[in-house]
């Protein structure tokens, strides 16, 4: 006779009680909306332009970049209704960093963002640090390690199959 195996319910439980948590809106995310910049990294200089859907419909507000030094721009409705743009230029002082943007609808909502300032000039040097491995360039020792461990696995598992295989045929 075949046994089933049966999910205990503690771990359905626990699942589920995770999978509620995980899709319940938090408080946060209905205060503050995302502020989409374009571009989001920009020098001293250029042109930003900031969007926003917290406005709603035809809606209005006022932007605040004087983290980076900026004046207030004003949003209004864009080429969709539902979509409230504004702009304003990065000042030519303004050194490298991350800046914060923030937008107050007239409807009481708020927005914000994030511009990062690159100086002319800047470019990202040095190694990648993300936390899987280097950017320096192949170790031809560890390679050979690698290749010599495969074959040995697979000369293993060739051995074991066809010793398999002859035993199951007497």
């Amino acid at each position: 006779m075949r046994t089933i195996a049966r999910l205990p319910a503690g771990p359905a439980s626990l699942a589920a009680v995770c999978l509620g948590v995980l899709a319940a809106p938090s408080a946060y995310a209905q205060d503050s909306e995302a502020l989409q910049l374009s571009p989001s990294i920009a020098a001293p200089g250029a042109t930003v332009t900031v969007n926003t859907t917290a406005c709603g419909k035809g809606g209005h507000g006022t932007g605040d970049a004087e983290s980076l030094g900026a004046d207030e721009f004003d949003l209004a409705p864009g080429a969709r209704k539902e979509v409230a743009v504004g702009t304003f230029t990065v000042p030519d002082d303004t050194g490298p960093g991350n800046y914060a943007v923030d937008v107050l609808c007239d409807n009481g909502k708020e927005a914000t963002g994030d511009l990062v300032v690159q100086t002319h000039g800047q470019s990202p040097s040095g190694h990648v640090k993300s936390g899987v491995g280097g950017s320096v360039g192949p170790d031809t020792s560890q390679i050979a390690a690698g290749v010599a461990v495969l074959a040995a696995a697979a000369a293993g598992g060739t051995w074991l199959l066809r010793r398999r295989a002859s035993g199951a045929q007497g």
